[in-house]
């Protein structure tokens, strides 16, 4: 691979000057629209298709183009929407928000999507015309601005990413409830509180906005609550649940205006937030215009009752199901209970409901008070969990994780496991399992173990305690004591993670692959899934099987031609799944100045050879595109991931920075890989950010 890397160290071009902030307005080339492309906002595989209108602020068109960097597409900026109408789903347009105002009633819904993008340090509230006229909108702050937030926020409103398919198949959800007045309060402990959860819930009533006069408003503002859901969604990856609690549930809304609820709660669709509380004492237009202006936030159906009346084994608790499954994605049914046996009339009751109801909606319900404990347990569907850290339960009777699983554990309902860290080399990574283990109260033990020179793995996989295995460096997937694989382990050839299901007939052993996902997660943080989508990428590895995994996760993303450096690989091989179909070998400097801009390169190399990717990027790196906002990188669309770990000849990743690639390491990729082993292991969520701060490394 020496001799054909070798052949580009004569491309050295003039690192890029910067360019001014004003530079960013400048129109991008727009290529032609596509001649079957598709409109009326219908979704083909990458989410919403419309064209992306992003009206702005004064003096803030910089952030137009980071939309459009985050998106993969380029932009222009347009005087009004009349001049837009026929622009192609294949650009983003910039528009004023002056400019806005005079036709933006007139757009066609069904071929645009307009997004306000507000910057709080203009002033808020934002413009209310505008907020109301507009699809979405997006508050951000100029600094610091984090730019993963733009990529969460737009990823989930064009339906490119889905938290909801992936959380309802786990075995058990669990949601903490921020309690504070100011959520700024929450931020330096968030990535500790949020261990174990699988959502983060904003009760948005028990927000304590201040007053010039040194009180508190009765009711937070519009403008205030944008704020705290800014802040909150900048600090935690995990999905928000936007919660206004009237005052006979428990809460401090007051119930004698509805209209106040939906103000607030469509607000927060217009804010991307993932699931909407939504009480069923609400008017039934109210609920129904909520549900079906939703886009895709999911409604959280909710009942309530302290009265201590209300009992499960009644036709009324049906009747309550069915008119809350109406207008809801999940049901909730919160209740207070007078003797322990009702908990499991709750459970018959919710036998009944999985019954009854096999496609859905998800039931999440639970007994308040102490006598009603045992029922948050038995609740596998977004079971309220509160942290000793936080200043107040949201209500009677919550536990934490720690405190849930261990009576499961009790309960025998979680037996207590061995979890081997089969590895070749001492590694931190175990300390760091079992922290989390601690932290979120689990009885299983962690053994790690070193592999041995002849790899033996089978012997551990046997013991009748096992509960599953972390493999570095991965086994081949080709293992007669495995017998049932992933699609993406298959398709790798490798085996990273080993669960244990039981069975009737006893264990069952998986095997599966979770550093894709690490990859995959680690490209669409800055990124939205649609900026990969037909656009080249290189992988520059020394053997196929080094590169799988990568060129997996690129397939995931729907990439188009994948380039490969260093060795060739042929598609068919068993199990590939027609992973290297398309591919194609560089052969020399020639056939890498044919090659169209890739949107990103992918380093596999070990780190002795990392330094031989270098050459590749000064040389895609010659490409214009790098911009700026508010004198701060927005990115350039070209994103390096270097998947060496360990002491390595040169600095590829500083000179990819310097040729103005976004880049990644290891650190990030193996930071999201272990969230997804301790997911298949455990069954439990182990936030990204707690990962990085357990690791000592930055998370901004």
């Amino acid at each position: 691979m020496a001799s054909v890397l070798g052949t580009f160290t004569d491309l050295q071009p003039t690192p890029m000057a910067t360019k001014p902030l004003q530079a960013v307005v400048q129109p991008t080339p727009v290529p032609p629209a596509s001649a079957n492309g598709v409109a009326n906002g219908e979704k083909a595989g990458g989410g919403d298709t419309r064209t992306v209108i992003i009206v702005h602020g004064p003096g803030q068109e910089g952030i137009v183009s980071v939309f459009a960097d985050v998106l993969g597409k380029p932009f222009r900026l347009a005087t009004s929407f009349r001049s837009v109408a026929d622009a192609g789903h294949g650009i983003v347009i910039g528009l004023r928000a002056d400019d806005a105002k005079v036709d933006i009633h007139e757009r066609d819904r069904s071929r645009i999507v307009a997004i306000h993008a507000h910057c709080v340090n203009l002033g808020m509230p934002p413009d209310a015309e505008l907020s109301s006229e507009c699809d979405y909108e997006f508050l951000y702050a100029e600094k610091p601005f984090f730019r993963r937030d733009l990529s969460r926020f737009i990823s989930f409103t064009l339906g490119q990413i889905n938290h909801h398919e992936a959380l309802i198949t786990k075995p058990r959800t669990y949601f903490i409830s921020t309690t504070f007045p100011d959520v700024r309060t929450a931020l330096p402990n968030l990535d500790i509180l949020t261990v174990g959860s699988d959502a983060v819930e904003l009760r948005v009533d028990l927000l304590k906005e201040p007053l010039s006069d040194g009180t508190f408003s009765s009711v937070p503002s519009i403008s205030y609550v944008g704020e705290q859901v800014m802040l909150l969604r900048q600090r935690t990856e995990l999905p928000i649940i936007f919660t206004t609690r009237c005052t006979k549930e428990n809460g401090k809304f007051p119930m004698e205006n509805p209209q106040l609820f939906y103000e607030y709660l469509y607000r927060a669709v217009q804010w991307g937030v993932e699931y909407i509380d939504v009480e069923i004492w609400l008017p039934e237009e109210i609920r129904r215009s909520l549900y079906e202006k939703r886009g895709n936030s999911k409604i959280i159906s909710a009942f309530h009752d302290f009265s201590g009346t209300f009992r499960w084994p009644s036709e009324r608790a049906q009747e309550i199901f069915r008119d809350s499954r109406r207008y809801g994605d999940i049901v909730k049914m919160i209740t207070v209970i007078n003797d322990v046996s009702e908990n499991y009339e709750l459970e018959y009751f919710r036998s009944q409901i999985r019954a009854n109801n096999p496609s859905g909606p998800a039931l999440s319900a639970v007994n308040m008070g102490r006598l009603g404990q045992i029922s948050r347990a038995f609740n596998t569907v977004f079971s309220p969990i509160t942290h000793p850290l936080l200043p107040i339960v949201a209500a009677p009777g919550q536990m934490s994780a720690a405190e849930i699983n261990s009576s499961l554990a009790t309960m025998s309902q979680l037996p207590r496991k061995t979890i081997f860290a089969i590895t070749s080399r001492p590694s931190a990574q175990t300390a760091f399992f079992e922290k989390c283990f601690n932290e979120l109260g689990l009885t299983h033990r962690l053994s790690a173990v070193d592999r041995g020179p002849k790899g033996n793995v089978e012997s551990f996989c046997s013991q009748p305690d096992f509960g599953g295995a972390y493999l570095n460096p991965p086994i081949a997937a080709a293992q007669a004591y495995i017998p049932q694989l992933s699609d993406a382990a298959r398709a790798i050839g490798a085996i990273d993670t080993i669960t244990a299901h039981t069975t009737a007939a006893g264990s069952q052993l998986i095997g599966d692959n979770a550093m894709w996902k690490g990859i995959r997660a680690t490209l669409t943080r800055d990124f939205a899934p649609a900026a990969y989508r037909g656009r080249a990428a290189i992988v520059v590895a020394s053997s196929a099987d080094d590169a799988s995994t990568a060129v997996f996760a690129l397939r995931s993303l729907n990439v188009g031609t994948i380039y490969t450096v260093g060795f060739r690989a042929v598609d068919g091989a068993p199990g590939s799944a027609g992973l290297w179909q398309g591919s194609e070998a560089f052969t020399g400097v020639e056939s890498v100045q044919r090659v169209e801009m890739p949107v990103v390169v992918v380093s596999a190399l070990p780190p002795s050879r990392s330094h031989l990717v270098q050459p590749l990027l000064r040389h895609f790196g010659a490409w214009p595109g790098t911009r700026r906002m508010a004198g701060k990188e927005s990115g350039s669309g070209r994103i390096f991931v270097d998947l060496a770990s360990g002491p390595r000849k040169g600095d590829p990743r500083a000179v990819a920075e310097g040729c103005g690639w976004t880049c990644y390491g290891v650190a990030d990729t193996g930071a999201f890989a272990t969230v997804e082993v301790l997911r298949l292991l455990v069954g439990q969520n182990v936030p990204y950010s707690f990962v990085r701060l357990a690791s000592g490394r930055s998370l901004s």
